[in-house]
C-alpha cells in the first residue's frame, strides 16, 4: 500500500474510533443527564403522559390533571382557586416549566422520586397507570382566603405572610396582583400569549411579593430595634425616658427627622411610649447607641442576610455591613439601606411572640405516595434563640400596649391579647415623589402562647387614596386582624 493510501486508512480509522468513543460516551456516561434534559422531547412527553399528584390544603386538593387531545402531551395541569394559591403552588406548564412547590417538589408530584421506585416498579409489572405523590401543605385555607381577599379588596399590590410562631408552619402566603396558573398550563398559542402578557405586565403578577421581593420595612423594624437595645443593655427599663430629642438630628449631619403622629409625646420618650406612638427619634437614637455590629448581629439572628428555603427559596433580607453612624441610626426606624421580605418580618414578629425563639418557616407538612403512605414529614426546627425570653417579653409588652393604647388599635380582637406595630416606609431616589409603602405586623395570644403571627405589606402606588391615608394601621391592620381571627377560629 502506498503512502497516500496508508494515510487515508489511518485517518479513517481514527475517525471511526472517535465515533465509537463518542457513541459510547453519549450512551453510557451522558445517558442519565440527556434522559433528564428539559429540552429532551421524550422527557417532556413522559412528564405529561400520566396524572400528576396533587398539592393539598386543608385536606382538599387545590390542583388536578385533565386529559387533553391534539398534542403529544396527554395531561394538563389544572388549578383550583388559582390566583389565591399561586404564591404557594407556582405554575406547572407544558411550555413554561414549573415554579415554587410545583417545581421544588416535582419529583414527588410526577412520581419520579427515588422513594417511589418500588411503587413505580409494581405499577409497571401490573400494568397500572403511573401516578404521582401528593404534597400536603401547612396552609390554613381560612387564613389564606382572609389574606388574599383583604389585598384584593384594597385593589393593591401587596403580600401577606402568616406563621405559627411555635412551629414555623406557614399558615398563609398571599401576593397580589396574582394570576391563574391554569391560564397558561398548556402549549397552545393562546396560552403562550397569555404568559407573555403576564410577564410584561407592569404590576408583575407573576412575582411572589411574599418571598421574592425586598422592601424597606419602615417602622415595623422598630420591634427588632427595641429587642436589640434591650438585649445589648442600651435600655434596661422600657418605661424610663430615653433622652432622645424630637425632632432628632442625625449624627455627623445637618439632617433632622421628625415624627409622623401629630402631637405625639415623643420628645425624650421612653421605649414603650416610643413604640406606642412610633416615635422615630427614640429608635434612631437606640440604633445609634446599639451600634452597627450589634444591630446587624441581632438582625441576623432573626434571619437577615440569608436566603430562606421553605422549601421554596426566599430572597435574603439585608442588614448591610459597614454602615456609618447616620446610616446605622436610620436602620433603627427601618429606613436607609435596610431591606426585607414580608416573610422575614413575619419571622421577626413570630420570634418575639415565641419568647425570642425563631423557628425555621416551612410550607410542607407531608410528602406522601400515591397509596397515601408517608414519604417525609415536615418537622419544626429551631433557627436561633434570637434574644432572651426576658427581652422578648418586654417587646411583647410594648407591642400589646401599642394595640391597646396606640397606633395599632385596628388589630384589636375582643377577648384576645394582640401585639402589633404599624409601619410606613419611604422609598425611591426622591422619597417626596414616591407614595410610601404601608406595613403592619402582629401576633395573637391564647393561653400565653401565640398560634399566629402576621406580616402585611401594601404598595399603594396605584391605589385611589390620598397620601395622608397611606398608613400601616389603616391599610394593613384590618387584613392582619382578619387573618389572625381565621386562625383563632380554626
Amino acid at each position: 500500500m502506498n503512502r497516500p493510501l496508508r494515510r487515508v486508512a489511518v485517518f479513517c480509522g481514527v475517525l471511526t474510533l472517535a465515533l465509537l468513543l463518542r457513541a459510547n460516551w453519549v450512551q453510557f456516561a451522558q445517558s442519565e443527564s440527556l434522559a433528564k434534559d428539559e429540552k429532551n422531547r421524550r422527557v417532556q412527553i413522559e412528564a405529561f403522559s400520566h396524572p400528576r399528584g396533587d398539592i393539598i390544603v386543608g385536606g382538599k386538593s387545590i390542583t388536578g390533571s385533565k386529559e387533553v387531545s391534539g398534542t403529544d402531551f396527554k395531561y394538563q395541569r389544572v388549578f383550583k382557586e388559582g390566583p389565591m394559591y399561586a404564591p404557594v403552588t407556582g405554575y406547572f406548564s407544558q411550555a413554561q416549566g414549573a415554579t415554587f412547590l410545583e417545581g421544588v417538589e416535582n419529583d414527588v408530584l410526577s412520581g419520579d422520586d427515588d422513594r417511589l421506585f418500588i411503587k413505580r416498579t409494581l405499577d409497571m409489572l401490573t400494568g397500572e397507570k403511573r401516578q404521582g405523590g401528593d404534597v400536603v401543605t401547612t396552609i390554613n385555607p381560612k387564613a389564606q382566603k382572609a389574606a388574599y381577599q383583604g389585598l384584593v379588596d384594597l385593589d393593591a399590590r401587596g403580600a401577606v405572610v402568616a406563621l405559627d410562631p411555635r412551629s414555623g408552619k406557614v399558615l398563609a402566603m398571599a401576593s397580589t396582583p396574582s394570576y391563574d396558573p391554569s391560564a397558561f398550563a398548556g402549549i397552545s398559542q393562546k396560552e403562550g400569549k397569555e404568559f407573555t402578557r403576564l410577564s410584561k405586565n407592569k404590576d408583575k403578577p407573576l412575582s411572589n411579593r411574599a418571598l421574592r421581593e425586598i422592601y424597606p420595612p419602615g417602622s415595623t423594624f422598630k420591634i427588632l430595634t427595641a429587642a436589640a437595645a434591650l438585649e445589648h443593655g442600651v435600655v434596661d427599663d422600657i418605661d424610663e425616658p430615653t433622652g432622645a430629642k424630637a425632632p432628632y438630628k442625625l449624627p455627623l449631619s445637618s439632617t433632622t427627622i421628625g415624627n409622623d403622629v401629630p402631637g405625639a409625646p415623643c420628645d425624650k420618650a421612653s421605649l414603650k411610649v416610643g413604640m406606642q406612638w412610633s416615635c422615630n427619634n427614640v429608635f434612631l437614637d437606640a440604633a445609634l447607641k446599639v451600634g452597627d455590629d450589634d444591630m446587624r448581629e441581632t438582625a441576623e439572628k432573626f434571619g437577615f442576610n440569608k436566603q430562606q428555603f421553605i422549601p421554596v427559596r426566599s430572597s435574603a433580607s439585608s442588614y448591610p455591613d459597614g454602615l456609618d453612624k447616620p446610616q446605622t441610626a436610620l436602620t433603627g426606624m427601618g429606613q436607609g439601606s435596610l431591606t426585607t421580605t414580608p416573610l422575614q418580618m413575619a419571622m421577626v414578629t413570630a420570634g418575639l411572640a415565641n419568647d425570642g425563639k425563631v423557628m425555621k418557616p416551612y410550607l410542607v407538612e407531608e410528602l406522601r405516595g400515591p397509596d397515601l403512605s408517608t414519604i417525609e414529614t415536615g418537622k419544626p426546627q429551631e433557627l436561633s434563640q434570637a434574644v432572651s425570653e426576658d427581652t422578648a417579653g418586654k417587646v411583647q409588652e410594648m407591642m400589646e400596649h401599642t394595640v391597646d393604647e396606640g397606633t395599632a388599635s385596628k388589630a384589636k380582637i375582643e377577648g384576645v391579647t394582640v401585639g402589633g406595630k404599624t409601619g410606613t416606609a419611604q422609598h425611591g431616589s426622591n422619597v417626596n415623589d414616591e407614595r410610601p409603602y404601608a406595613w403592619f405586623v402582629s401576633y395573637a395570644k391564647q393561653d400565653d402562647a401565640s398560634p399566629v403571627a402576621v406580616a402585611v405589606f401594601v404598595d399603594p402606588k396605584d391605589m385611589n387614596i390620598p397620601r395622608s391615608e397611606i398608613a400601616g394601621g389603616k391599610l394593613g391592620a384590618p387584613i392582619a386582624k382578619a387573618v389572625m381571627e381565621a386562625v383563632l377560629d380554626d
